[in-house]
């Protein structure tokens, strides 16, 4: 630092540890720690020298120096040259030189840095010359800002040659345009933690406002919870009492809001909301003479009539249709049982889907392979079409497109779990999954992005992202639900979340989140 001593600068370099072979320069008084300048002729240039000579050039070059922190030259606002080269350096801090502005030259050379930080160079309004020659530098999205740079700035910068990946290695870096689009990446961050245990979570959204049914088997209830807009989470909202709830799903039909709860015992019924009692009441007591043990329900509408599946995973269980009917007059307002479906095969899914003009019901079962029924227009009953073949076992079905494309992943929960495309009027299998103990492999879409959530009883929840290149999935990241049996997306006040019911622990809420990888 510099002070002015009867109208004579002085200048003092303090060290911070022992020197050796060092000699004293003309005009300065040294001792252990310290070198002190009387400068008679004063100049900026003698300054810098100074600085340079018997500072940087014995402290900071060809030592073992790893980390460059925040405000590292403090105090040393008129320094022109910095040179810290042959080190080990691969940290150097946002704010590292803050407040060097008058500096011209700085020499990173030789070190082991691999990515800069944004705006690094942001304080030097001075700098002539800067040598970043001898690192590693990767070509990648965290030194795009450092591309951007090299290209704009008016200093003169030695070649920054890249160190990777493989296919950019020897090229240079400020060579080669990133697109904003590459440098954008997702996450998925906690966001709430629900404590209750479900069976499955359905989102249903009715007058602006955010539902989620969840099936609580372990409280005997269909729990519905409220998206509050004001403190961004869910918060319970209503509580259907039931024996063993194994389901919960809700339908919008002309002016009912609907939710159908199946039950191990007791029966399943059909509950209607109350706008007078601001709550759900019981509205029918469903036909459900062959279901003995429900396992999912699939609710859709076709040709402008709407119906649901209830799938029996018991033994000697019939999967069921059901469709709606609205007369008054005859008393008859509410679904009613219309066609039975696949017979002792236990089923455990049910997953409807339109394609090619016609309309499809899938039905996976743990004792055959999924068949798939078709809607006959003239008979207007399902009848069989075929099966997908090559997978056994399968706990759950869900269809999802991308683009015009339509798949279906197929969980299992021996085995691997696998992904089909519809091909040429059929499903063929594309990937296959390590999944085991996997009890859902949940597609999910968030704006351009597609997902695939692979939940275990055994592990942490594996999330695919489907790789446009390949038309296949990739891991993408792990997040943590304990024993996870749905994932559901939530959209809302701009915000895209995932709920996760949790057949063990707490139901989670996850957010997904844009990552700028180029910050």
């Amino acid at each position: 630092y510099c002070f002015t001593n009867n109208d004579m600068p002085l200048c003092t370099i303090t060290f911070t540890e022992s020197k050796k072979n060092f000699k004293c320069p003309s005009g300065c008084s040294c001792s252990k720690e310290t070198i002190i300048c009387v400068v008679t002729n004063p100049t900026r240039s003698f300054f810098c020298f100074v600085l340079f000579v018997f500072f940087f050039n014995r402290l900071l070059n060809s030592n073992s120096l790893t980390t460059i922190k925040d405000d590292a030259f403090s105090g040393l606002p008129h320094l022109e040259y910095l040179f810290i080269e042959g080190n080990k350096i691969e940290t150097i801090t946002k704010n590292a030189f803050r407040g060097l502005r008058d500096l011209t030259h700085l020499s990173l050379a030789n070190n082991k840095m691999r990515f800069l930080p944004r705006d690094l160079f942001f304080d030097l309004d001075s700098l002539l010359e800067l040598d970043l020659r001898g690192n590693s530098f990767q070509c990648s999205c965290e030194n795009k800002w450092l591309m951007t740079w090299l290209k704009n700035t008016n200093a003169t910068v030695s070649d920054v040659f890249c160190a990777g990946p493989t296919d950019m290695k020897g090229k240079r870096l400020n060579d080669l345009p990133i697109s904003p689009a590459e440098c954008m990446s997702t996450d998925f961050v906690r966001h709430q933690s629900i404590p209750i245990q479900s069976m499955s979570a359905d989102i249903f959204s009715f007058k602006d406002d955010i539902y989620v049914a969840m099936a609580a088997p372990n409280s005997n209830s269909c729990v519905v919870m409220e998206w509050d807009h004001i403190e961004m989470n869910f918060r319970k909202f209503d509580n259907i009492t039931g024996k063993s709830v194994a389901g919960c799903k809700s339908v919008l039909i002309n002016n009912y809001v609907l939710i159908i709860v199946t039950q191990l015992f007791g029966g399943s019924h059909l509950y209607k909301f109350d706008d007078h009692q601001n709550k759900f009441t019981k509205f029918q007591t469903i036909e459900v003479f062959n279901i003995s043990k429900p396992n999912d329900i699939e609710v859709f509408q076709m040709d402008g009539n709407w119906y649901f599946v209830i799938v029996d995973s018991s033994k000697a269980g019939i999967s069921t249709l059901y469709k709606w009917t609205d007369q008054p007059d005859r008393n008859e307002t509410g679904f009613y049982s219309y066609q039975f479906l696949h017979e002792w095969f236990r089923d455990t899914d049910a997953e409807f889907v339109e394609v090619d003009g016609k309309s499809y019901l899938i039905i996976a079962s743990r004792s055959q392979s999924p068949v798939i029924y078709l809607w006959n227009k003239s008979t207007l009953k399902f009848i069989f079409h075929g099966e997908i073949p090559n997978v056994d076992d399968v706990v759950g079905v869900k269809a999802f497109r991308v683009k015009d494309e339509l798949y279906l992943a197929m969980t299992c929960y021996i085995g691997d779990s696998k992904v089909f495309k519809w091909t040429n009027k059929q499903f063929s299998e594309v990937q296959a999954l390590p999944s085991r103990g996997a009890m859902i492999l949940q597609p999910f879409t968030i704006t351009d992005r597609h997902y695939l959530a692979l939940g275990s009883d055994y592990s942490f929840t594996q999330i695919y992202l489907w790789d446009v290149q390949t038309k296949t999935f990739h891991k993408f990241k792990d997040i943590y639900v304990q024993s996870p049996r749905s994932f559901t997306i939530v959209t809302t006040d701009r915000r895209n979340f995932i709920f996760s019911s949790s057949f063990k622990g707490k139901s989670m809420v996850f957010e997904h989140i844009i990552v700028d990888l180029s910050l």
